[in-house]
């Protein structure tokens, strides 16, 4: 089995596509204002989002994006005009993470987590 995308829920995808553009996705399925697709800039999983008329309750949904030059990263999107809940900081378990929202209050957490992204020294073995 392989994670093929993640998809989030948009009040308004006329304002919620460009926002994960300037993250550095990829559009490649445009069909606003209902539904979007991205690929990621690595790897095969794609992302999207889709139209609803109510957001989810709740802590909402987290959606986390590896970047092995998550401190680069997070000071071109800050001069590109990207707000952050929080820069990048060390976690006990291991990554750096920085969390922002998006539009929709859709959590989005850039990381970076190396080897013990799978591999934590707390892994349960087979």
């Amino acid at each position: 089995m392989n994670l093929n995308q993640i998809t989030v829920p948009s009040l308004d995808l006329h304002k919620s596509v460009p926002f994960y553009q300037k993250l550095g996705l990829q559009l490649i399925v445009d069909a606003i204002p209902d539904y979007a697709r991205y690929e990621c800039p690595e790897g095969d999983a794609t992302f999207s989002i889709h139209k609803v008329t109510e957001l989810p309750k709740g802590d909402g949904i987290y959606v986390y994006f590896e970047c092995i030059d998550l401190d680069e990263r997070v000071t071109t999107l800050l001069k590109n005009g990207i707000e952050f809940d929080e820069l990048p900081k060390d976690k006990k378990w291991l990554w750096r993470e920085a969390r922002l929202r998006d539009l929709d209050g859709n959590q989005i957490i850039l990381f970076h987590g190396g080897v013990n992204r799978k591999n934590p020294p707390w892994r349960l073995t087979s």
